[in-house]
């Protein structure tokens, strides 16, 4: 069981309490409480209202400091914080709670001031305040104090008036492991927003020897890598190099309804685009034989049983914590069984193998779970020698150890599982693997599931697996992301625990940090509304001169830039114009308005400048881009994004066909100069003004050449399209039913 405590980092009071009762229960249940970081003041964006904290358990909101607290210690006795059973110390305890949160939480200093004084009072001769150890009344109470202004103040500069009593016993319990865990928690992601999302990877492997250490990526061979997959394999890779070890790519192929060849190579080929080492390749199916006779070993040990309960009873019988009627077979009757799911007979197909543990046990993944399962399904690489597979759960703790692996990172959604592992290793007599959690990556309006993404696909709502909206590799490739960008972010994220979600702007700041030096600038002006303009001054006969594609980065070479009389503007541009100024025309000169005519709907169609060449463009206010308008120009379609989904964060039970997008990509017709029919796929440039663009298709003799817009990071550019236009009340954002 792992509970997921969301704390808004900006909160005020801070959340200090829950955060010290969270290590507490952490420190007497490893991994019980993962903690979640909100950049905000409040948790109104989780749709649980102006709250600093939530746990979400049972489809019920714990979101009052109590509530938590209480929850916190009923689920973990072992913590020791609270003792339900027994009535006079859970009363005090309640006592105090209520104490916290009717007398500490004002800023009324004559009202603190008195339950400093009932405080210290009590104090006099108790080291805790209930019992002797600490209890969630210290916790709370300590936690409330911390959070005030006031205590703080008076702590400072008048210890003496809160009470010899209260101070000692208020510095001991912010000595405690826990308490000094959630100040320094908070702090850490309370910190600057540059620097919120860079994690560390100093995290001290436990019982790690220098070249001996041995690590695995395992996808499935089912997909195309995204960007978390990419976190881990990169992880995984770094530890494997820093104590000198090896990393092995092992390709989880144990359901063969839904692998193929294809994805494999495009996994290998997205590995290598990230610097991923893959000279290590094996397969789970390498291992089917050696794994099948550990299923007869467990089997014959009594401590699995083959079931042939259909699946939807099953999973009731496994939430209400009920026995399956096969759980008491014989050993004999289940390797009967066992044989006929081996042979895929009719009722073999109907069984399937579960791992003897538990039928009620308060961690779900260890009330029997299913280790071994019919499937008549050639495999890829195997054919038709198997009609049983084994789950992941079973296979994955066996070739880690068979393979010598010392060292499995994954990802903290499988925290449950890990006891789990452990039992499966214990079980079978396997060589221990020590297991290494770190957060999984995650992104505001991003679906990284794979079962999500399939159905983006199936539907056809993206073109593939590569689409731009995908957080696929090859899709944030496709959308301008450059490998460098990609890899610097994932290593800034460091190996840390810490679950966050974050934003795009940074990975996309960091990637026009990469391609802003050496991006080619071109031209291009929106057909929409178009406007020519005359330019009195300029050469009778077009001229052409070669100019600098970078200013700054000479190296970059040159393009050909046509001069006429003849120019065409963006629409914008042209409207905004007033008769009698002096604007600038980018890299050619100052120019003077002299005439701007418009339409009835303030549309401006026709602008007529004059040349004055030697102004100052550091005076003007506006410098506009423009192109020759002739055969030097070509029709080019800029192409934009928006997310895929509504909602910054999907929760379990949302159902992602009422989350989508109503419109998601847009087209916008233009015209560009020749010089970027030169260009060849994947090349990335700047139309100026308009930012950074990807050729994603070159211009045929029946389509114009298509250039995908590249966030730059900015809040307009990373910001949902969807949400803005549904909060201004437009068409473009989906309505709440």
């Amino acid at each position: 069981m792992t509970l997921s405590l969301i704390v808004a980092s900006k909160a005020s009071p801070a959340s200090y309490a829950v955060l010290a009762i969270a290590a507490q229960v952490n420190m007497a249940k490893p991994q019980t409480v993962a903690v979640e970081y909100r950049d905000a003041a409040n948790l109104e964006g989780e749709g649980v209202g102006k709250v600093a904290a939530v746990i979400k358990y049972n489809g019920e909101n714990y979101d009052s400091t109590n509530a938590i607290a209480r929850l916190l210690g009923r689920l973990v006795p072992e913590a020791g914080v609270y003792n339900v059973t027994d009535p006079i110390s859970s009363t005090l305890v309640d006592q105090w709670l209520d104490f916290a949160e009717s007398k500490l939480a004002t800023a009324d200093f004559k009202a603190l001031d008195a339950s400093f004084k009932e405080l210290n009072k009590y104090l006099t001769l108790r080291s805790y305040l209930v019992g002797y150890q600490p209890s969630l009344a210290d916790f709370v109470v300590w936690g409330a104090l911390k959070a005030s202004p006031v205590f703080a103040r008076v702590l400072k500069t008048k210890k003496e008036s809160i009470g010899l009593y209260l101070a000692r016993w208020y510095e001991y319990i912010a000595s405690l492991d826990a308490a000094l865990l959630a100040v320094k928690d908070l702090q850490n992601a309370a910190k600057p927003a540059k620097t919120a999302d860079q994690g560390k990877f100093e995290i001290g492997l436990t019982e790690a020897e220098m070249g001996k250490v041995v690590t695995r990526f395992p996808p499935e061979p089912s997909g195309y890598l995204h960007i978390g997959h990419a976190k881990a394999a990169l992880l995984n890779q770094y530890f494997a190099q820093e104590y000198k070890g090896k990393m092995i790519v092992r390709f989880d192929d144990t359901n063969p309804s839904k692998e193929k060849t294809e994805f494999e190579e495009s996994i290998k080929e997205d590995l290598a685009l990230i610097g991923v080492d893959s000279s290590i390749v094996t397969h789970t199916s390498d291992y089917f034989d050696q794994i099948y006779d550990l299923a007869l070993k467990i089997i014959k040990e009594g401590n699995a049983y083959v079931d042939d309960t259909d699946q939807a009873t099953m999973r009731e019988e496994r939430m209400k914590g009920t026995p399956s009627k096969c759980r008491d077979l014989s050993v004999e009757e289940n390797l009967r069984r066992f044989e006929e799911m081996k042979k895929g007979t009719e009722f073999g197909q109907t069984c399937c193998v579960r791992a003897k543990i538990s039928p009620d046990d308060p961690n779900g993944t260890m009330r029997d779970p299913v280790i071994y399962r019919c499937n008549l399904t050639p495999h890829h690489y195997t054919g038709d020698k198997w009609k049983i597979y084994p789950t992941y759960d079973f296979a994955c703790p066996i070739v880690d150890s068979l393979e010598g692996v010392s060292h499995a990172l994954r990802t903290n959604e499988y925290r449950d599982r890990n006891v789990q592992y452990a039992w499966m290793l214990k079980t079978l007599g396997l060589r221990n693997v020590v297991i290494w959690d770190f957060s999984r990556i995650n992104f505001v309006y991003t679906l990284l599931s794979k079962r999500k993404l399939q159905w983006f696909v199936d539907n056809g709502i993206v073109g593939g697996w590569d689409d731009p909206r995908f957080p696929t590799v090859r899709g944030i490739r496709r959308r301008g992301m450059t490998i460098e960008a990609l890899k610097q972010y994932i290593l800034m994220q460091g190996a840390s625990q810490n679950t966050l979600l974050l934003e795009w702007d940074k990975l996309w700041a960091l990637n026009r940090k990469v391609i802003d030096p050496i991006a080619p600038r071109h031209t291009a002006v929106i057909k929409d509304k178009m406007v020519q303009c005359k330019v009195q001054g300029a050469p009778a006969t077009p001229e052409v001169k070669d100019t600098l594609k970078h200013k700054k980065n000479p190296d970059i070479g040159t393009k050909k830039t046509t001069y006429s009389s003849k120019i065409v503007l963006d629409q914008e541009d042209a409207k905004s114009l007033e008769v009698g100024e002096e604007i600038t025309l980018m890299d050619w000169g100052n120019a003077f308005v002299r005439n701007v005519t418009k339409d009835a709907d303030g549309n401006a169609t026709s602008v007529d400048l004059e040349l004055h060449l030697e102004g100052d463009f550091k005076k003007t206010k506006k410098k506009i881009s423009w192109l020759s308008y002739g055969d030097e120009i070509v029709d080019v379609l800029l192409v934009d994004y928006d997310y895929l989904i509504t909602k910054k964060k999907v929760e379990e039970g949302d159902s992602v066909d009422e989350l989508v997008t109503p419109v998601s990509e847009f087209k916008t017709p233009a015209v560009a100069d020749a010089n970027v029919a030169s260009l060849k796929t994947g090349d990335i440039i700047q139309f100026e003004r308009k930012g950074f663009y990807i050729l994603d298709q070159p211009a045929t003799d029946s389509a114009p050449a298509h250039f995908i817009h590249i966030p730059d990071g900015k809040a307009a550019s990373t910001v949902s399209k969807a949400d803005t236009s549904a909060k201004k009340g437009d068409k473009g954002g989906k309505k709440k039913q």
